[in-house]
């Protein structure tokens, strides 16, 4: 059986270099997601009960996002990435190796926060170009909670 071609108004080309873009998004918001749940887990110390609930809070909210992404993704006619190893490869934001106090916890989550927020940005002008206003939706909601989550993170850190 053939496909049922796209016609949503984006072109083929367009279609997937947005899709591409969303794609290291993805990629950043798992690998994330991941590295604030091994947090969760992990952390210890005079914080222990703040953190572990709040990084709760975030890889929560991680979890879903990645699931409005893919489905963006899908949306376009294009494969989301699922496996540990296209994440690897796409993601801006690296794995840790071992666990780090729970100050540098934060510190590491600002440069998350802050790493996808870049990627989602760096969409928006082939978004733009091409009228996909679903998608530039998407990463203007995505970019005000990383966003914010930065900012809250960071405050932890003000003496």
């Amino acid at each position: 059986m053939q496909a049922i071609p796209i016609n949503i108004g984006i072109n083929e080309a367009d279609r997937q270099a947005i899709a591409a873009g969303l794609s290291k998004l993805l990629a950043d918001t798992y690998t994330l997601y991941l590295k604030t749940h091994n947090f969760h887990w992990n952390v210890t110390g005079p914080m222990f009960q703040t953190l572990h609930l709040m990084f709760e809070g975030q890889y929560n909210e991680l979890a879903l996002a990645v699931d409005a992404i893919a489905e963006r993704i899908r949306s376009l006619g294009v494969v989301a990435p699922g496996t540990y190893k296209a994440f690897s490869e796409l993601s801006s934001i690296k794995e840790e190796e071992s666990i780090p106090s729970a100050k540098e916890m934060i510190r590491i989550l600002v440069e998350g926060q802050e790493a996808v927020v870049r990627t989602a940005r760096s969409i928006f002008p082939l978004v733009e170009k091409a009228q996909d206003e679903p998608t530039a939706d998407l990463l203007t909601q995505r970019m005000q909670v990383h966003e914010k989550t930065a900012w809250m993170l960071r405050s932890l850190l003000s003496e």
